[in-house]
């Protein structure tokens, strides 16, 4: 049994008792929080797609841990000019664990 879900623009796939990041989420560690938007469902070989969310269907995570990735480094260079330019970005994150998919 799994589900697809949008957040924060970006599709997940969730299953039970995993443990994912997210994208920043303002919570408090040890809160519970639900998703409903879900996309897509499978159990048993039967499949639910939403139109465009599936409703009646609802999943429960817990906030374990807020953080930043590693350090990504970027740089701009001109050739021949003299020019070089150099960024860093630490994206924050959220991980999340889940506990069940109520259907």
């Amino acid at each position: 049994m799994y589900a697809i879900i949008i957040n924060g623009g970006k599709q997940y796939k969730i299953i039970e008792n995993k443990v994912l990041r997210f994208e920043k989420i303002k919570n408090k560690i040890g809160e519970k929080i639900k998703f409903e938007k879900i996309i897509l469902f499978v159990k048993n070989k039967r499949i639910k797609i939403g139109n465009p969310f599936i409703k009646n269907i609802i999943i429960e995570a817990e906030i374990i841990n807020h953080g930043k990735d590693k350090k990504k480094k970027i740089i701009k260079f001109r050739r021949r000019k003299h020019q070089l330019k150099r960024k860093g970005h630490r994206q924050n994150y959220t991980e999340i664990k889940i506990i069940k998919i109520i259907n």
